[in-house]
């Protein structure tokens, strides 16, 4: 799975928003892939931020 899959997964699997860091533990994917990922799943419309670092899935 890339980063960006990974990313998505855990943020419909949460029951709540969730930030950056925790999405990280998550995936185990380091914080820079993660936030290479929301960036990229950001521009594409799939994630949106309902509060300052905070990310959820459309």
């Amino acid at each position: 799975m890339s980063p960006e899959e990974l990313v998505l997964k855990s943020l419909k699997e949460a029951a709540a928003p969730l930030k950056s860091g925790e999405i990280a533990a998550a995936t185990k994917l380091s914080s820079s892939e993660v936030s290479k990922a929301i960036k990229a799943l950001k521009t594409t419309e799939q994630i949106t931020s309902p509060k300052r670092c905070y990310y959820t899935s459309l």
